[in-house]
C-alpha cells in the first residue's frame, strides 16, 4: 500500500492553523473568498543523505523563503507547519488561488543553491476554496484530502478539490462502519519481479475498498477514512488476516511467493504488538520465511529505537522487513542508520524521470549505492518502460514492480500472469 497511511502535519484541528482558521472566519463572515493552498516538500532526504542534515535544514528554509515571497505578493497567510509543510491562506477567488498555486509550482520545479550546492526538491501541491455551506475546519480538511490525492497520484503536481469526485471522509468514515462487515474491502497483489533473472519472485499486499456507490477506493483514502472514523486499528488487523489468509490458500502456481504487507505507524506502536502479530501469522498456516514487513516511510513514527526493536523482533522470528516509500520522507538516512532492513522501495517519484533527467539518475545510483554498501536489497516502485528499467539494472537494483509488468492483479489475473512467465 503506497501513500495511504500518512498523517499530514497541521491536521484541522492542529493549533498551528489558528491564524489560518481566523482568516477563514473573517473571509466567511464576510461573505467574502478564500482559499487554502498546502504545500508538501519531497527530496529533502536526499540533500541529507549527500551533503548533511544542515544543509537539509537550509534547503527547507529557502524553499520557505520562497513560498512566502510568493504569499506576501498576493497578501496571503503562510503558516509553516513544520518539517516540509506548509499552508497558505488566500483572500482572493478559485483564479486568484490558482495563480498563486501556478506561480508556486514554477518556482519549485527551480533549483535552490545552498551553500554552492544546486538542490531540487519535488512538491505536491492541494488546493480547496470555500463553498457553501463550508466551515473552515470544512475548507482544512477538503484541502488536506486534495493534497493526499497529489501525493498519491503518479504524475500530478497540483490538485484541486473537487466536491463532485472527492468524497467527503466524514461520508466515507461513516460507511466504512458498515465496509468491513459488507465485505467491501479486498486486496490485490503487484508483483515484484528480480531484474537478473526476469523472475516474479514476489508481490505487495495492496488493500482497496469496493464502495457500494462510489466504486473503487484506493488505499490511501480507506486509510484516511479510517483514521477520521477511528478504526485504524481493526482496518489494519481485517487487512493483515485478510492477506494472511488468501496467501496460505495459493495452490503451486503461487506458493512460492514471498507476500509483503504492510504495517500501520499505529500497528507498531502497540504494546506486545510483535506477539499479537506473530501468533496472526502463525495461525493463517503462511510461512513466516515468505513474508515480508513493509513500514512506510512517510508513516513511521518519530522513536526509532522503539520501532527498530519491534522490527529486529519480527525479523529475528523469521520475517524480512522493508522500508516502503524510501525518498518521500525527511529523515531517510536515520532510517538506514537505526533500522534492520532486508530491502530498501525507492518511491516511484524518483524512479519516474530517471530516462529523462540525468540529476534524477545520479539521485537513484546516489541511493542504490547507499543501501547495497549496508547490505539491503533494491526494489524500484513505479516502473513503467523498459528504458527505466535498462537505466535501473546498470545502476544495481535488485528488484522492481510497476506497470512495464502489471498493475495491481486479482489472484485469478496474478495466476494467469505466472503461468505465462
Amino acid at each position: 500500500m503506497t501513500d495511504r497511511r500518512t498523517t499530514l502535519a497541521g491536521r484541522s484541528d492542529d493549533p498551528t492553523l489558528a491564524p489560518l482558521r481566523a482568516l477563514i472566519d473573517r473571509r466567511l463572515a464576510a461573505a467574502a473568498p478564500v482559499a487554502v493552498v498546502l504545500v508538501a516538500l519531497s527530496r529533502v532526504d536526499i540533500v541529507n543523505a549527500a551533503y548533511g542534515r544542515s544543509t537539509g535544514d537550509a534547503l527547507i528554509a529557502a524553499v520557505g523563503e520562497a513560498i512566502g515571497r510568493i504569499a506576501a505578493a498576493d497578501g496571503a497567510l503562510l503558516i509553516a507547519l513544520g518539517g516540509v509543510e506548509f499552508a497558505i491562506g488566500v483572500s482572493g477567488d478559485v483564479a486568484a488561488t490558482q495563480a498563486i498555486a501556478s506561480r508556486l509550482t514554477e518556482r519549485l520545479a527551480e533549483p535552490f543553491t545552498i551553500g554552492g550546492i544546486r538542490a531540487l526538491v519535488g512538491n505536491r501541491i492541494g488546493l480547496a476554496s470555500l463553498l457553501e455551506g463550508d466551515d473552515a475546519t470544512a475548507l482544512l480538511r477538503k484541502a488536506r484530502e486534495a493534497l493526499t490525492a497529489a501525493k498519491s497520484s503518479d504524475g500530478t503536481t497540483l490538485r484541486i478539490a473537487d466536491p463532485d469526485h472527492i468524497a467527503p471522509l466524514d461520508e466515507l468514515a461513516v460507511d466504512l462502519h458498515h465496509a468491513i462487515d459488507r465485505r467491501e474491502i479486498d486486496i490485490l497483489f503487484q508483483p515484484q519481479v528480480q531484474i537478473a533473472t526476469g523472475r516474479i519472485t514476489g508481490v505487495e499486499a495492496l488493500a482497496r475498498w469496493n464502495h457500494g456507490r462510489r466504486g473503487a477506493i484506493g488505499a490511501e483514502t480507506l486509510f484516511a477514512a479510517a483514521e477520521r472514523a477511528d478504526l485504524g486499528v481493526a482496518l489494519s488487523d481485517h487487512i493483515q488476516h485478510l492477506v494472511l489468509a488468501r496467501a496460505a490458500s495459493w495452490g503451486k502456481s503461487l506458493g512460492g511467493l514471498r507476500v509483503a504487507l504492510n504495517l500501520t505507524a499505529a500497528d507498531v506502536t502497540r504494546p506486545g504488538f510483535a506477539n499479537l502479530f506473530l501468533a496472526r501469522v502463525d495461525a493463517s498456516g503462511f510461512p513466516r520465511g515468505r513474508l515480508t514487513i513493509e513500514i512506510t516511510e512517510t508513516g513511521l513514527i518519530r522513536d526509532l529505537g522503539a520501532v527498530g526493536a519491534l522490527l529486529a523482533e519480527l525479523r529475528g522470528a523469521g520475517c524480512r522487513v522493508a522500508i516502503d516509500d524510501f525518498g518521500t520522507g525527511y529523515s531517510s538516512l536515520a532510517y538506514l542508520k537505526s533500522l534492520p532492513l532486508d530491502y530498501l522501495k525507492i518511491d516511484k517519484s524518483l524512479t519516474s524521470d530517471i530516462d529523462g533527467s540525468p540529476r534524477d539518475r545520479v539521485v537513484v545510483r546516489g541511493v542504490i549505492d547507499i543501501a547495497r554498501s549496508l547490505g539491503v536489497a533494491v526494489i524500484a516502485e513505479g516502473v513503467e518502460t523498459e528504458a527505466q528499467l535498462r537505466l535501473l539494472a546498470a545502476d544495481g537494483c535488485d528488484y522492481y514492480q510497476g506497470f512495464l509488468l502489471a498493475g495491481p492483479l486479482g489472484e485469478t489475473a496474478l495466476a494467469a500472469l505466472m503461468e505465462r512467465r
